[in-house]
């Protein structure tokens, strides 16, 4: 057999972005990228870790497993490394009470958490939510405090769904931040900590996965920073613009998981 790429060699484990390679999110509960749930499955029957990284906080990940799974994609709750749960290691290890922004779906995440009398604001993908009142409602609080602590789940700027691009959670975290000259503690990709949790659950090295995902910055640049190997799909949020990013630049472009896929298996 003919050497693939470097860039294929010696993997023992892959992490996964969700939306934008696995599926595209929408109202109507979304579209799966064409070829990724046998990608999912091929991996899975090579022997070849898995572990989704995502920056998803539209629903518990008990809710967003079973979405998947109704999309036909073979994956389990202990396979999903997501913000809200290291959100709540993070708030248990510092005392801290936080006031919810978040999607009402991702509320019982937060259920085992002190909530009264906040000294905290955490934030999160709330779509529908992220009205002026709630906001305002979140930066009074903010302002109020002697050391204002903002936890964001994320800091994506936007993400696709089937019916177009859609303001994410950074956007909203830096109008805070704006308001309050605070900087926000981000949980979720691309924190260094979140990438190592990942790995952890995943049980390899970073020199030994490969991070797969549609945006270059959160996905490859995080993961390139934790020694990771990381791919950039065309599908998803990926526009052509981002293969002349000035910073990041990915091992490869592939077009789909499908192909990511298919030339690591041949190694």
């Amino acid at each position: 057999a003919m050497a693939g790429p470097g860039w294929a060699r010696a993997v023992r484990g892959l992490l996964l972005d969700v939306s934008g390679v696995l599926y595209d999110s929408g109202a109507d509960g979304g579209v799966p990228i064409a070829g990724s749930a046998e990608a999912v499955r091929r991996i899975k029957a090579s022997g070849l870790k898995l572990q989704l990284c995502t920056n998803e906080t539209q629903a518990t990940r008990e809710n967003f497993v079973r979405k998947l799974r109704a999309l036909g994609f073979d994956v389990s709750v202990a396979e999903v490394t997501a913000p809200a749960p290291a959100a709540c290691r993070l708030l248990k290890e510092r005392g801290l009470r936080p006031h919810l922004l978040v999607h009402d779906d991702l509320v019982p995440e937060f259920a085992e958490i002190d909530k009264t009398n906040p000294n905290c604001v955490v934030l999160g993908d709330a779509a529908e939510n992220f009205t002026y009142a709630n906001l305002n409602e979140a930066f009074r609080l903010l302002i109020g405090m002697e050391k204002p602590v903002l936890i964001s789940l994320g800091k994506g700027r936007y993400y696709k769904e089937t019916d177009g691009l859609k303001l994410d959670v950074g956007a909203y975290m830096k109008a805070l931040e704006y308001a309050c000259d605070v900087q926000a503690e981000v949980v979720g990709k691309p924190a260094k900590r979140f990438f190592e949790s990942a790995l952890a659950e995943l049980g390899v090295p970073p020199e030994q996965a490969i991070m797969i995902g549609d945006d270059i910055v959160s996905d490859v640049g995080g993961a390139q920073q934790c020694g990771m190997r990381a791919l950039q799909v065309r599908t998803g949020k990926y526009r052509p613009c981002d293969e002349n990013h000035p910073e990041v630049k990915p091992d490869a472009y592939v077009n789909n998981l499908a192909e990511a896929v298919d030339i690591i298996l041949q190694q």
